[in-house]
């Protein structure tokens, strides 16, 4: 009877309860730093209140788990069929941002796009990347079996991959890259013969360059941020060599966020200053969003941070898990592909407030304030957990022994 009672309770719940509860730690962990991180914008951005934009974050935060919970009542392969549907959508909105995107929060780079009539404003690119990996995986999927003609590897593969890296990369380059790497890793998990792979990714190098140089010698590609880019790049070097022939000074300068996050982690010791007591949040550029790690170490310490990243970790061994106990190849498949996306995105951020890379504008999945990110990352779980619901109808209909695995997956 008390079982019972257990697991109605958690019913509501539908897929991986641990996953389920290092979501929910996460997300209320959230509140705290974003409450203490974002009186920067208060009082240093002038843009609102602290308490309007923890509300705003929480507003958020129960948004996405809605959202997740909804995505775990929908049959992931309807998702997979609908994804060309919405990165074609999607594909249209990036063309339009290029030319009416909008700035917000500080940002330097044009990437918002406003619902007309209304005050809310939307990251087209995150979507994108997101339908665009959803989109290969089916595609690699369907028909598994089948030899591809190289045309419909380059109409239906490449393609998209490079006409999403290219409308993102003149005001994101460094989201641009991750689409290529993820995209990488998925046509890897997802079988592709190994020629096309090595051909993608010598179409993709030669696709930077000359964006890059079109983008430094001529006035084709307007507005674009490759100056940006290329002095991150420049200060990330000159600070990490022994010796250099520029001033220090103009590191400094130049180098003055990683140089405030890694005080403030440095500050933190083991123990940290306490919630809300961080002392280099006022000085940190984007506290609340990109650097909100080093304000999470100066207040928690490194037990806290240590802290923090376990739950990461347990997130990724369920996501394995979940992918290696699922029969089908496209759930498979899609449940390693979106942990390979949170995985990137969490290590970038994580390696830019340590100065391990160059600075880029990533967030921290789950904490960071941003909405466009936090539902993305919200969507992308939620079909995970509606993955992990599916394993055990497998099992107990018998799919694995009544059909074939290309059957199974002929249902993507």
């Amino acid at each position: 009877m008390d079982e019972q009672n257990t697991e109605s309770r958690f019913e509501f719940l539908k897929g991986d309860k641990v996953l389920w509860m290092v979501i929910l730690v996460i997300s209320i962990f959230s509140i705290f730093p974003v409450y203490s991180a974002s009186s920067n914008l208060e009082y240093i951005v002038n843009n609102g209140t602290t308490t309007g934009h923890v509300i705003k974050h929480m507003f958020f935060v129960v948004l996405g788990l809605a959202i997740m919970r909804l995505v775990g009542t929908i049959k992931y392969e309807y998702i997979g069929k609908l994804s060309s549907i919405l990165l074609g959508l999607m594909i249209v909105l990036l063309v339009v941002t290029m030319f009416t995107g909008q700035t917000i929060d500080g940002a330097s780079a044009s990437r918002w796009l406003k619902i007309p009539g209304t005050p809310i404003s939307f990251q087209p690119s995150s979507f994108a990347f997101l339908m665009l990996i959803i989109y290969l995986c089916r595609y690699l999927t369907k028909k598994i079996t089948r030899e591809r003609l190289p045309i419909e590897n380059i109409m239906y593969i490449f393609g998209p991959i490079l006409l999403v890296f290219v409308l993102v990369a003149k005001d994101n380059g460094s989201t641009a890259l991750m689409i290529l790497m993820v995209s990488v890793v998925v046509l890897v998990i997802g079988q592709l013969h190994w020629k096309y792979i090595a051909g993608f990714i010598s179409a993709s190098f030669v696709a930077i360059v000359l964006f890059l140089l079109i983008a430094l010698n001529t006035n084709m590609i307007g507005g674009n941020r490759v100056h940006t880019w290329m002095s991150r790049v420049e200060t990330f070097t000159s600070s990490k060599a022994k010796s250099a022939d520029v001033d220090d000074e103009s590191i400094k300068a130049k180098n003055y966020q990683v140089m405030q996050a890694k005080a403030a982690i440095v500050h933190g010791g083991i123990t940290g200053m306490g919630p809300g007591k961080s002392a280099l949040k006022q000085m940190l550029p984007q506290s609340a969003s990109d650097f909100i790690f080093a304000v999470i170490v100066e207040e928690y310490g490194v037990i806290g941070a240590a802290f923090l990243i376990s739950l990461y970790l347990i997130m990724m061994i369920r996501i394995v898990m979940i992918a290696s106990k699922m029969p089908a190849f496209f759930g498979s498949l899609l449940v390693l592909s979106l942990g390979v996306m949170i995985f990137i995105q969490l290590s970038v951020n994580i390696a830019v407030a340590v100065n391990l890379i160059p600075v880029t504008g990533q967030p921290l999945p789950l904490i960071s304030y941003g909405g466009t990110s936090m539902l993305v990352t919200y969507l992308q779980l939620g079909i995970i957990l509606n993955i992990s619901s599916r394993i055990q109808i497998y099992d107990e209909e018998g799919m694995g022994k009544k059909q074939s695995i290309a059957e199974i997956n002929d249902i993507a």
